[in-house]
């Protein structure tokens, strides 16, 4: 997807502000269930056909760049209780 495309949308009108594929109303953690049960991304956009795969490979680049970026804040703060980094990761 072109650099500053939105892929993920939160918006209180569309499913209580959960997160969905923009332009649908396909909640992203749709996506990581999936493929926390095993099921591959073809099986994913097959079962949710408005998401594209450019929207779902962003979405899992995106998630990605967020584990390392708190795996560098983990990296430095070691020693904080793992619930006070979400306060930290913001």
């Amino acid at each position: 997807m072109p650099n500053g495309t939105r892929v993920v949308l939160s918006d209180p009108e569309i499913l209580g502000g959960t997160p969905v594929f923009v332009g649908t109303r396909v909640p992203v953690k749709s996506l990581f269930d999936y493929l926390e049960a095993g099921d591959s991304l073809d099986e994913f956009l097959e079962t949710f056909p408005s998401v594209t795969r450019e929207q779902a490979v962003a979405a899992l680049e995106l998630a990605r760049s967020m584990t390392e970026a708190h795996t560098l804040l983990l990296g430095e703060y070691q020693w904080i209780e793992p619930c006070l980094l979400r306060f930290l990761s913001c």
